[in-house]
């Protein structure tokens, strides 16, 4: 990536396509693959002017997984974890001795809606460029949904617990939101952390798993 020159990357398969940022100064990065077997096209753009890129590299990748849950239990960009993170340290350190994958989400889960609170001020001050870290949500105790989202899915997945990262609308909340699905029992259930810290803060009734005809999903990571 040249230095002061944006630059994504396109990820489309089919009618479906996914652009992210790539980081000035880093030499890899890792994006998913979630869209479902077959060819994906990937495009390096660079930013020529305000809306305006030119393709300056692409290349065509095929995807054939057995298992599509696989895709969900990786780091990549906007779940970006290691083993080294102390929020996987935690996440490890709560799930000791459990032994169902719904046991690991439900120790995880009440860890994170006790512990983080909604990060307003953040959410005013957000940039398009903005990517959640892991390890300043768990250390500041604050975060806003996308950062919720994204430390309940590095967390899951460190302990191999599938998990998404979704982006939509929910009933819940009157802007654009992020929440998890995560693989239980066989299927994927709606849990939403950022709902449930403020409903727990303020001592309200609620289920962590979520009705999902109350969600509408326009993204996943």
């Amino acid at each position: 990536v040249k230095p002061n020159v944006k630059t994504k990357i396109l990820v489309a398969k089919d009618a479906q396509k996914y652009s992210y940022n790539l980081t000035p100064g880093k030499s890899e990065e890792v994006f998913p693959l979630q869209m479902g077997n077959g060819n994906y096209n990937i495009c390096i753009l660079e930013q020529l002017s305000g809306n305006q890129y030119k393709v300056i590299g692409q290349d065509t990748i095929e995807l054939n997984l057995n298992d599509s849950k696989a895709v969900y239990l990786n780091s990549v960009q906007n779940i970006n974890w290691s083993g080294t993170n102390q929020a996987i340290q935690k996440a490890r350190q709560l799930t000791q001795g459990a032994t169902t994958d719904r046991e690991k989400l439900q120790k995880i889960y009440d860890y994170v809606i006790s512990h983080i609170k909604y990060d307003s001020n953040q959410a005013f001050a957000l940039t398009t460029d903005y990517l959640p870290q892991i390890d300043r949500t768990l250390n500041s105790q604050k975060d806003i949904c996308y950062g919720y989202a994204s430390l309940m899915a590095a967390m899951l997945r460190s302990v191999d617990v599938p998990t998404k990262l979704v982006m939509g609308k929910s009933s819940y909340v009157d802007t654009y939101h992020a929440w998890n699905e995560v693989y239980i029992d066989n299927q994927w259930v709606v849990v939403d952390t950022t709902v449930d810290a403020a409903l727990y803060m303020g001592k309200q009734k609620f289920e962590m798993i979520k009705d999902p005809s109350k969600y509408i999903k326009t993204k996943q990571y």
